[in-house]
């Protein structure tokens, strides 16, 4: 088993200063298991990608960069799929809220079977602020509502782990993320997340969710209200293209 795990990075220089990428490059130099490690660059107006050109390619041999036009997280996620080379494929945030030492809790379920894996925290959201806590209800209660997908609470937290075969099957299914949109600034691409998850449950692939550590870690890339309107909206696509059977898939 060989894993491509892929970092999305947009104007991550202060990140990239403090050393997150030589603790990913720490875990995954000496770990067979993971083959590469695509530093997947979203059109960062900052030093990031000259940062892991410069410094970071050099250091470890397992990192690869990757540049993308400025389109937002999901298609920085989807890139980094198409350009992997391994059978699994798996995502971590550049911030590591969620420590890659939990990547073993994953491992452990896709050995035993499961397609997809995804990361699950705490409904408390331990350290986030106030607001936060309440968009990130409300966004799961928008979403249990119009879409639902059974079984899962968490579509959202940024550590997944996927068969590559399947994710490329599911990708080539997406309708709200598939020909590229345009972003201005920042753009988590929530709906994403939603849109694929949505798309392996229906499709019928193995999904488990596995609880993760996960503390929050302050972030000038989440705009709350533009992402949630974002979120919102790409809900709603989701639940038209189902119902009016624009989803090629089996049911």
């Amino acid at each position: 088993m060989k894993i491509s795990l892929i970092i999305p990075c947009y104007n991550e220089q202060t990140n990239i200063q403090k050393g997150v990428l030589d603790k990913i490059g720490n875990y995954t130099k000496d770990r067979d298991i993971f083959s590469e490690v695509l530093i997947v660059d979203d059109g960062s107006l900052d030093e990031s990608a000259t940062l892991v050109k410069n410094k970071y390619l050099p250091l470890f041999p397992k990192f690869r960069l990757v540049k993308n036009k400025h389109q937002g997280k999901a298609y920085t996620v989807i890139t980094g799929i198409m350009e992997s080379k391994s059978d699994f494929v798996m995502f971590s945030d550049i911030d590591l809220a969620t420590p890659l030492e939990e990547a073993e809790k994953l491992i452990a379920e896709v050995k035993n079977g499961y397609q997809v894996v995804i990361g699950s925290r705490s409904k408390l959201r331990e350290g986030a602020p106030v607001l936060r806590k309440i968009l990130a209800y409300l966004a799961i209660l928008v979403r249990s509502v119009i879409i639902g997908i059974k079984g899962i609470k968490d579509t959202q937290c940024g550590f997944k782990l996927f068969q590559r075969k399947a994710a490329l099957e599911i990708i080539d299914h997406l309708l709200v993320f598939h020909d590229g949109r345009t972003v201005e600034g920042s753009s988590v691409s929530a709906g994403f997340d939603m849109e694929f998850l949505f798309l392996a449950y229906k499709m019928g692939y193995k999904i488990k969710e596995i609880p993760v550590h996960w503390r929050h870690v302050e972030t000038k890339n989440v705009n709350f209200v533009k992402d949630s309107f974002e979120t919102m909206k790409d809900i709603l696509k989701i639940k038209y293209f189902y119902l009016s059977g624009k989803y090629e898939i089996n049911k």
